[in-house]
């Protein structure tokens, strides 16, 4: 792969092997984590995965142990 000039930025295009492999469409955010010598690639969630485990998570909570709001700001 070969790193390019764009804009004030550099960029590298990613295989579309990969791309696949990964998942990623357009707009989705990656990470890049070095590993050593290594450089790991991650697509972070997308806003809808994000929703559906919030979704998952509603209501898990006992009633008994809700957070009240002016408990949460005294922390």
């Amino acid at each position: 792969m070969q790193v390019a000039k764009w804009g004030n930025s550099l960029a590298v295009r990613l295989p579309a092997e990969l791309v696949r492999e990964l998942g990623l469409k357009e707009g989705d955010q990656i990470d890049l984590i070095r590993d050593d010598e290594a450089v790991k690639v991650r697509r972070q969630p997308r806003a809808e995965e994000v929703l559906a485990g919030l979704r998952r998570f509603r209501g898990s909570l006992p009633a008994n142990e809700r957070l009240k709001r002016a408990e949460a700001h005294e922390r």
